[in-house]
């Protein structure tokens, strides 16, 4: 059976979420608690380690204080210069 993940695409969106956290001044704990997951989970995503559901994306962009859409777009971007790069 084929894997489902896309390495690359998991590391910008970890990126991105890191990004953001940065941008706020929030720790991985304070993320956590704003999305209502779990902090080991938030550091798990930041290292492309973990794939979130559709669930968990909608309360991690709630928490980075933006919305969903705008998360996968960056996320998007971020993802097609990372290709750009390794080609």
């Amino acid at each position: 059976m084929r894997s489902t993940q896309n390495p690359d695409l998991m590391q910008a969106f970890a990126a991105e979420v890191k990004a953001r956290r940065g941008e706020l001044g929030i720790s991985q704990e304070e993320l956590a608690h704003r999305a209502t997951v779990n902090r080991t989970f938030v550091a798990k995503v930041e290292l492309a380690q973990n794939q979130p559901s559709l669930t968990v994306l909608h309360k991690l962009s709630l928490g980075l204080e933006m919305d969903l859409p705008e998360l996968l777009r960056l996320t998007l971007l971020r993802y097609k210069r990372l290709k750009r790069t390794k080609t």
